[in-house]
This record gives structure tokens, sequence and C-alpha cells, in this order.
């Protein structure tokens, strides 16, 4: 298992809404067999953790 300590960046839209994003190591997602045919994820969130899952 590799760990990495990312940041989330926050947007703020036009209506001045705030939204959190993620960036993913590329690595990471290439091994996971996600492209951009294949892009479809499952993401949970339970017990104050979040876990992504390509979709089958």
């Amino acid at each position: 298992m590799e760990t990495r300590n990312l940041k989330i960046v926050f947007s703020k839209s036009g209506a001045g809404n705030l939204t959190p994003r993620i960036s993913l190591p590329a690595i990471w997602i290439k091994e996971m067999g996600i492209d951009l045919e294949n892009r479809e994820v499952e993401v949970i969130f339970e017990n104050n953790e979040i876990v992504i899952r390509k979709r089958k």
C-alpha cells in the first residue's frame, strides 16, 4: 500500500459557493484501469472515510 499526503483545493463559484476537489496521482488511476473510455467509479463515505473503487 502506498500513502501520500494530499491537499484539497477549494474553488469558488460565481455565486460564492465553495467546491472541494482533490487530485489523485495519475499512476494510481492508471493502475486501477481508469482511462477516458472507462472512467466510472463508485465513491463510498462511511465511518469518516472515503473509498473510491472502479465500477465493474
